[in-house]
């Protein structure tokens, strides 16, 4: 079963990915975009996160909200190292005109973002933010690089009545050494531990998704990807709507997020969902 379903996705890979004629242009200087600083309490502390604001905001008027998590090499507490890769390429595309309100947290150097205490704090920011910034509740999307793709699928899994799209890039569901883990899993004791795969797919199914992924990545397995997008596809995920979207960079490793963010078609993409 799960031969023929990752059979479907190379089809999928074929329809979706995205034919490059070379390598990404050099990274936009993040230090070009204008984030503001601010802070979040939880229990566990307090924590400084960045937020882009767009130029034109109008208080009186509902924004979309985008959460972005980094990945890995961006963990610490100088505030700054989150923003570097991936989203500043999505905001630089058009700076002046950028419609969305960017909600950006800092992983701890020693912490993950599947850990329930940075998924509080980065969920508290968000919150934080749309209540400061007149948020939209109902166009609040989700995205994140590599660790920052893994915490997606998540927070999606674990809260998918929250976003209206998501975008995970080079993440995937059951990192190697967890994966006989079963994330969500309400199995009796002694019962074989469910799919985790399975388990996140049935879960965001009804969520809007466009996964990324370099074909040669070799630090997170192209599989992680392409195993979710073949599940959300088999589970009934309409492809033609453009409610599941794949693109598989070919020949790229794992720095994907490069060609992902900046994708003509991604915020207009994410945009055209809204929660009902």
């Amino acid at each position: 079963m799960m031969r023929t379903m990752l059979d479907r996705v190379t089809l999928l890979v074929m329809l979706t990915a995205v034919w490059m004629a070379g390598p990404a242009q050099a990274a936009t200087d993040p230090g070009s975009i204008p984030f503001v600083d601010r802070s979040v309490t939880t229990d566990a502390g307090t924590y400084r996160y960045e937020v882009f604001v767009p130029a034109h905001l109008d208080k009186h008027k509902k924004s979309p909200v985008i959460l972005f998590l980094h990945g890995s090499g961006e963990r610490g507490d100088d505030n700054r190292a989150q923003t570097k890769n991936g989203i500043h390429l999505l905001i630089a595309q058009d700076l002046d005109h950028f419609p969305c309100v960017v909600v950006c947290p800092q992983c701890r150097a020693d912490s993950f973002w599947t850990q329930p205490e940075m998924e509080t704090m980065a969920l508290k920011a968000l919150d934080q933010s749309v209540q400061e910034f007149n948020g939209d509740p109902k166009r609040v999307y989700l995205t994140g690089l590599s660790m920052g793709g893994y915490g997606t699928w998540d927070l999606a899994r674990q809260f998918p009545e929250k976003w209206a799209a998501i975008a995970p890039c080079c993440g995937g569901v059951a990192p190697p050494r967890r994966r006989a883990a079963s994330p969500g899993n309400d199995q009796p004791a002694g019962a074989p531990p469910a799919d985790p795969y399975y388990v996140a797919a049935q879960k965001v199914l009804h969520i809007p998704a466009w996964v990324f992924h370099g074909e040669a990545d070799p630090t997170v397995p192209v599989s992680e990807s392409r195993q979710m997008v073949a599940l959300l596809y088999s589970l009934g995920a309409d492809v033609k709507k453009g409610d599941l979207k794949y693109s598989e960079y070919p020949g790229v490793g794992h720095n994907s997020w490069d060609y992902a963010y900046k994708e003509k078609d991604l915020l207009p993409w994410l945009l055209s969902h809204k929660l009902r």
